[in-house]
């Protein structure tokens, strides 16, 4: 029986280990947005042009996917000049010294049909937090032979806890500028194609 047993062990350490999915982002489908309170009347929204999105996925197992997100600081745009050159600046983002705003998860789990929570470090202006973030996932589709899937999410944060603190006091007592940002982010992403085994010598 001892030996059945080894025998089973060897065979099931034999199975080469089911590799990763990985998907990356297609960002001609995708956006990465935000907008802020101004005034405290309206709201303004832009986006982040240059960004990366790496999802590790594993099928069997959703709660072992890793999320990777990278965007360029720089490549904001609120369609005006001025104001993108002013949320460069330090009283800002700093993007000279920042110049990258990143998320990486550290834990998935299933909270609801389609919808995950995805927990990891949001590093922003040289400051780390913790977040949890609500993803929805929108399916799976293919065009043209690429395997597709769609994610959407919507969190807000302080700017204040990553030093983004600049501001200007209305004669109200209000903000120019609030110091909550929404966070609104729609992905299409593509997966990559497994490499074919190299052929045997």
């Amino acid at each position: 029986m001892k030996s059945l047993s080894l025998l089973f062990a060897a065979a099931l350490a034999a199975v080469p280990a089911q590799a990763a999915e990985v998907w990356t982002v297609d960002k001609t489908h995708s956006e990465v947005g935000f907008s802020v309170r101004h005034l405290g009347v309206a709201r303004v929204r832009g986006h982040f042009n240059d960004y990366a999105v790496r999802i590790e996925a594993d099928p069997a197992k959703p709660e072992n996917s890793k999320v990777e997100v990278v965007i360029q600081a720089a490549s904001m745009d609120t369609q005006n000049e001025g104001r993108d050159k002013h949320l460069q600046s330090p009283d800002f983002f700093d993007v000279a010294a920042h110049p990258v705003i990143t998320f990486k998860s550290t834990a998935i789990r299933a909270a609801g049909k389609d919808l995950y929570h995805v927990t990891g470090d949001f590093t922003m202006r040289g400051v780390t937090k913790q977040l949890t973030i609500p993803v929805t996932f929108m399916g799976f589709s293919n065009m043209r032979g690429t395997d597709k899937s769609g994610f959407e999410l919507e969190t807000t944060i302080n700017r204040k806890d990553y030093g983004v603190s600049w501001s200007a006091v209305l004669d109200n007592g209000g903000l120019v500028v609030s110091d909550e940002v929404k966070i609104e982010i729609a992905l299409e992403m593509n997966k990559e194609k497994a490499e074919a085994p190299a052929a045997a010598k």
